[in-house]
């Protein structure tokens, strides 16, 4: 993997060198994992300056520990010494790396610093990521140095996953699929939302995950359907309409599924009406993810099928979104999105419909793009879409 890393940072500095910056400071968390296989907290990266700013035995301020070499030209700073867990990840082990003591400065103030004794006349931020005070006192630390907008340079460049990548995406679903699985087979009626939201997340570190990829979701009765809910103490009854969206976190790359089921009882008519409706929108939504395939074209296919049904007000601004390091990224699947999709592009379909004091249905898969030569769409969330009275 490390030469992976080296790839993609070479690969930010060809696009920062072309456009003018002479150096790059990525503070983004997931920004600095993709780079660099770690982010320990307040971690930043330092692209294209690093070079002759630290000894084997001294950091930028004089005093830390410093491992790499000088004829490095990134330096990875970490206000302290990273621990190597699968929650932060592993650094890459041929990255410059720099442990600030103490008393030292914001490490993004402290690169800025670096940038410009290194000779640095401009440094680009991720201006959308920093705060007012922290964007001012990187200018104030090194007047100096031009600040310029590195924009979502490195968001652009994880879009499209390497196979290592969709490894994990696919680990991450099988731990999902199975923590599901298990409560599926439980007794249900009578607990609590959030008890039950809180045994899946238990279920997912049971099979490996580093923790959930976002906090669960389990909704009940007349609170199914809506995206997000939040796990209140209200019991599931039988004749519910039973909605959960979960997701596991594996070495940092986060997948989601979503689900509905009838608890107790023979769904009624007007459940399985509304069931095979958002089937039906999900279905379509995921056959049209083809690469070339205009992300609103793909929310289109899923959206007339609802609009047509009379619940196309209903239906989330977005039908799904880009998954990865971060379970919200780009591409966004959504009417007024631009842009197409490529291969080996994991992406959610997420339809769902909630009628106001009823509840209502939600079915959400995490897939990967893939050529039609390739077999289409690969799955990745395979829990069975069947309406099941649990």
């Amino acid at each position: 993997m490390s030469q992976v890393y080296a790839d993609r940072r070479a690969r930010l500095r060809a696009r920062c060198a072309a456009s003018g910056p002479a150096a790059a400071l990525v503070s983004r968390p997931a920004n600095v994992r993709y780079l660099t296989g770690a982010c320990p907290p307040g971690a930043v990266l330092l692209l294209g300056a690093g070079a002759g700013t630290g000894t084997a035995t001294g950091t930028a301020t004089g005093s830390g520990t410093t491992s790499g070499t000088d004829a490095e030209t990134d330096v990875l700073l970490c206000p302290r010494t990273p621990t190597g867990d699968p929650v932060e990840g592993r650094a890459d082990e041929a990255l410059r790396l720099t442990v600030l003591p103490p008393s030292a400065a914001d490490p993004a103030v402290t690169a800025a610093e670096l940038a410009r004794k290194a000779g640095a006349d401009t440094l680009a931020v991720e201006e959308r990521h920093l705060s007012v005070t922290r964007y001012r006192a990187i200018g104030a630390a090194a007047p100096q140095l031009r600040l310029a907008d590195l924009g979502t340079a490195v968001e652009q460049e994880r879009i499209v996953k390497d196979e290592e990548e969709i490894t994990c995406l696919r680990i991450a679903a099988e731990i999902t699929d199975q923590a599901l699985g298990e409560l599926l087979e439980s007794i249900l009626v009578g607990r609590t939302e959030r008890h039950l939201a809180l045994e899946l997340e238990r279920r997912l570190v049971d099979h490996g995950a580093d923790g959930p990829a976002f906090p669960t979701s389990v909704a009940t009765g007349p609170h199914s359907g809506r995206g997000r809910h939040r796990p209140s103490d209200r019991r599931v009854e039988e004749g519910d309409f039973l909605s959960v969206c979960l997701g596991a976190n594996y070495r940092g790359y986060r997948c989601e599924i979503g689900r509905t089921f009838v608890i107790g009882t023979t769904p009624a008519d007007w459940q399985i009406e509304l069931y095979d409706l958002v089937f039906a929108a999900q279905r379509a939504a995921r056959e049209a993810l083809t690469p070339g395939a205009a992300y609103s074209d793909v929310d289109r296919a899923a959206r007339q099928i609802l609009d047509a049904a009379g619940y196309g007000d209903g239906l989330a601004p977005s039908l799904g979104h880009g998954v990865g390091l971060e379970i919200q990224e780009d591409p966004q699947l959504s009417p007024s999105a631009m842009g197409k999709l490529d291969a080996c592009v994991p992406v959610t379909v997420e339809p769902g419909v909630h009628l106001p004091g009823r509840g209502g249905v939600r079915i959400d898969d995490t897939l990967v793009v893939r050529q039609e030569a390739d077999g289409g769409p690969e799955l990745l969330t395979i829990t069975t879409k069947e309406l099941l009275a649990l």
